[in-house]
């Protein structure tokens, strides 16, 4: 009899802390992406490319949720599409995959989440931390009767650094994600959610562009494909003096939350 009663007592235990403490979710968003750099200083809502992700998260109460997340994007940049004449005189350009991992917590501002809550929607904000994979490949014209199409850019090694051709930066970063978005109850435990999140990558490469120009004749061409006067002079500063890229994902998804209706009896 005591057996039964403390197993009973545990399990009620446990079922109340996931009542009250927990409901787990998962679901997908689709976008767009865009990014901060040296190919884009001033436009921060710039889109030029899209972007897909999922995630499961933790509602430990209406308002606090703690997620993992992974998120694919892709960004680029183009000088000659520039409305600025200096960057068109540079001629440059890249792309890049993004595969990005993090984990967020999310922060709502009024008492929901799909599975319950007195609010069918609210606005929230949400941060975190994580890594992001990225690898920038540039196109340019022949050089040495070679055409460079869609070419890696890193193992070129595009700049110089302290005096000396600069090493292969690496293809991965720190990230900070940081962003809001609105959150709405559809029917029973499903939701619909729009963001707009920044990352504050830990490199100033994810477009290849950061220090100066370098001395070697074909990491010069990548590095200034236009033989614009003015650009590529060995060891000049060659992109902007930020040390940081930044880049973005924007869009809507649908999500699924998993709540227990009722505890076991015995």
């Amino acid at each position: 009899m005591y057996k039964k009663q403390l197993v009973y007592f545990i399990a009620m235990f446990l079922c109340g802390i996931s009542a009250k403490a927990q409901v787990f979710e998962v679901g997908a968003v689709v976008g767009g992406s865009g990014y901060l750099g040296d190919l884009n200083q001033n436009k921060p809502l710039k889109i030029s490319g899209v972007s897909a992700g999922a995630f499961v998260k933790a509602n430990i109460n209406p308002y606090w949720a703690f997620g993992l997340h992974y998120t694919y994007g892709k960004i680029k940049g183009d000088d000659t599409k520039s409305d600025n004449q200096d960057f068109r005189d540079r001629g440059l350009n890249f792309s890049t995959a993004l595969n990005e991992v993090s984990l967020q917590v999310d922060f709502n501002f009024f008492e929901y989440f799909a599975g319950g809550g007195t609010k069918i929607f609210s606005p929230y904000i949400f941060t975190g931390v994580g890594g992001v994979l990225y690898n920038p490949r540039a196109t340019y014209p022949e050089y040495n009767g070679i055409k460079y199409d869609n070419v890696k850019l890193r193992p070129y090694k595009t700049e110089k650094e302290d005096g000396k051709d600069a090493v292969p930066y690496k293809n991965y970063s720190l990230t900070i994600p940081y962003g809001v978005g609105v959150k709405v109850r559809l029917k029973e435990n499903w939701g619909l959610f729009s963001q707009i999140g920044y990352r504050t990558a830990y490199t100033d490469y994810l477009d290849d562009v950061s220090g100066k120009y370098p001395s070697t004749p074909i990491n010069q061409y990548l590095s200034n494909p236009t033989g614009a006067t003015g650009y590529g002079p060995v060891g000049s500063q060659r992109g902007d003096f930020r040390k940081r890229d930044t880049y973005m994902f924007v869009g809507i998804g649908i999500s699924y939350t998993f709540v227990s209706q009722k505890c076991y009896t015995f």
